[in-house]
């Protein structure tokens, strides 16, 4: 019997996203709600309701609304959306962080899918801080660059017009208040006593995310090299299939946002000295930092293997 599965929001970018990485599956049976009945309370109770596994690809109250729908025990969610990522009785969907939080989300039936910012930022820093090399007390600092395809519709309408302002062909800081959404996410997951300041920078092209900490090494515990810190990476990610670490040194002079573009793959690059170091997170905004994340995390709670459909 196939397994059922339901996206609320089949129409935005990651509900896109999702269904052309599934779409094709022998496995799977996609409930495809009629496109005038989108909006329609009931029949989007029907469709929640009747699947296995619901993606919510919506606004943070468009998945709140939508987990209140769901009144049948056994249907298990996949949410896109910011409502969950820090709420009791989530699991965070970054199964690259222990072999516990694999087992948590393969056992869950409530999953928070995580931000693409924070992906990037937890990849790097919750290893650091959970073998006591970054103190939970460091005053941590991070910029994030991205593809407009992270702004979703009207972001891309808005780089696409041909007709569009001068300004969109250089890069733009934005979330200049230093609250963005994703940070609470960053603080909780990566286990930090305060929140990191984070500065996202949107540029002109479509996909693919470069996020970046930077830490003084004479701060951090045993004050490793660079090079001592790449090894403490590349030993924690050594039996995974979708994060690497690039070996020290090997990494070019200059690093290319979306260089992995198209993949679920993300990859570690540590550079600097013996005073200073760099962790920079190379990812695809859709991929890993959103719909090939969420894809992947079905896998797991369906028992599959993780890389079906993503590679």
């Amino acid at each position: 019997m196939k397994t059922k599965i339901y996206i609320d929001g089949q129409a935005g970018t990651t509900g896109l996203q999702i269904y052309d990485r599934i779409g094709q599956r022998e496995d799977l049976e996609l409930l495809r709600i009629d496109e005038d009945k989108r909006h329609d309370i009931e029949e989007r109770k029907k469709f929640l309701n009747a699947a296995d596994i619901v993606f919510l690809c919506l606004p943070d109250a468009g998945a709140i609304e939508a987990v209140s729908l769901i009144e049948n025990p056994e249907v298990r969610v996949i949410d896109a959306s910011t409502a969950h990522r820090t709420a009791e009785g989530w699991t965070y969907g970054f199964p690259e962080l222990s072999r516990e939080q694999r087992e948590a989300i393969r056992n869950s039936r409530r999953v928070a899918n995580p931000g693409c910012h924070a992906t990037g930022f937890i990849a790097a820093t919750a290893p650091l801080v959970s073998m006591g090399i970054l103190p939970k007390d460091y005053p941590l600092t991070c910029y994030s660059l991205t593809g407009y395809s992270g702004g979703g519709k009207n972001m891309i309408a808005e780089y696409e017009d041909e007709n569009r302002a001068e300004a969109l062909g250089s890069p733009a800081l934005y979330g200049l208040t230093l609250k963005h959404k994703h940070i609470p996410e960053m603080q909780k997951i990566t286990g930090l006593a305060c929140p990191p300041v984070f500065m996202p920078v949107v540029d002109d092209y479509y996909k693919g995310m470069a996020g970046t900490i930077m830490l003084h090494n004479r701060l951090l515990a045993g004050k490793p090299t660079a090079e001592q810190v790449c090894e403490k990476l590349q030993e924690y990610y050594k039996d995974e299939h979708f994060v690497s670490v690039l070996p020290f040194g090997t990494n070019e002079s200059r690093i290319y946002a979306n260089t992995l573009a198209g993949t679920n793959r993300l990859k570690l690059i540590v550079c600097g000295n013996e005073e200073q170091t760099s962790v920079t997170a190379l990812f695809d905004n859709l991929g890993k930092g959103a719909s090939g994340a969420a894809v992947q995390n079905m896998n797991i709670m369906l028992g599959l293997d993780e890389g079906c459909g993503l590679e």
